[in-house]
């Protein structure tokens, strides 16, 4: 299922540095406020990443249905008070200038991707802070899995698929995936190392053809960038985060703000605190 004209083209771009796996997250959220861009995978290794959704006030408990009733893509780990730009998962951070890019959404219609959200802000927003596949990365590299987007310095994969969310409210939409080319022999850890890791995504929601998701050419990501793979890898696909956008494009709320497909917030959260045993 081609979706190319659901979404604008997302351009290639290298890993934002090839040192920030070493970055404090305080050290990552200082650089993107000052204009650093780029995917965040591997950046702050160790530390949790989040996706970003910010809507009105009247759109809040619609946004929180959603999400409660669509856990695999939509894990919230923390909801912030309306025209607030703070958030419990990093102190001192301002979720309007410390992620590397952000969309700005206008009746369901992307129509800038600013580096600083701060002249779009409103006294209404609540944001949703909701769990990233990057944080599971560690866990993977842990058990031997290779992550083929961070070894090719690219942007993850993502699709968005013809398997619809549960509605909430004015919100409906499909589900979008994150794809990680796995080996065979590393499928069964890299199915029981996710699952250890609920609040960011947990286990994988399809491996195998990709047209069962309804996509139609791997080569061809919603978001993100296409990775090559070795001749035996197996698509996996993960509920990915960016699912609120597609939402958004699906169901046009007047006015929002996300982070940009990749462009994650580095919270101050150890990975290992989300990990169920």
């Amino acid at each position: 299922m081609d979706h190319s004209h659901d979404v604008t083209e997302d351009r290639p771009i290298a890993l934002v540095d090839e040192h920030a796996h070493a970055w404090r997250p305080g050290t990552a959220r200082a650089r993107f406020r000052d204009g650093l861009t780029g995917p965040t995978a591997g950046v702050a290794a160790g530390h949790t990443q989040a996706n970003l959704i910010s809507v009105p006030a009247d759109w809040a408990y619609d946004m929180l249905l959603f999400c409660t009733r669509n856990p695999k893509p939509c894990p919230v780990l923390d909801v912030t008070d309306a025209g607030s730009w703070t958030t419990a998962l990093a102190d001192g951070a301002d979720l309007r200038t410390d992620l590397p890019r952000y969309r700005v959404w206008r009746d369901g219609e992307l129509v800038e991707e600013p580096t600083d959200v701060r002249a779009h802000w409103r006294e209404d927003l609540v944001s949703f802070l909701i769990g990233c596949s990057f944080t599971f990365e560690w866990a993977l590299t842990s058990a031997g899995v290779p992550i083929r987007h961070v070894e090719q310095g690219r942007n993850v994969p993502m699709y968005v698929t013809s398997r619809q969310c549960r509605p909430a409210g004015r919100l409906h939409g499909p589900m979008v995936v994150s794809m990680r080319p796995v080996p065979p022999a590393h499928l069964s850890a890299a199915i029981h190392e996710t699952s250890l890791l609920p609040a960011v995504h947990g286990s994988p929601v399809h491996c195998g053809d990709p047209s069962a998701l309804g996509i139609g050419d791997l080569g061809r990501p919603d978001f993100g960038d296409p990775v090559d793979t070795a001749p035996d890898d197996i698509p996996v696909f993960w509920a990915c985060g960016v699912t609120p956008q597609a939402v958004v494009m699906a169901s046009r709320p007047p006015f929002a703000l996300t982070h940009a497909p990749g462009q994650m917030f580095l919270t101050d959260a150890r990975d290992e605190q989300y990990r169920v045993a």
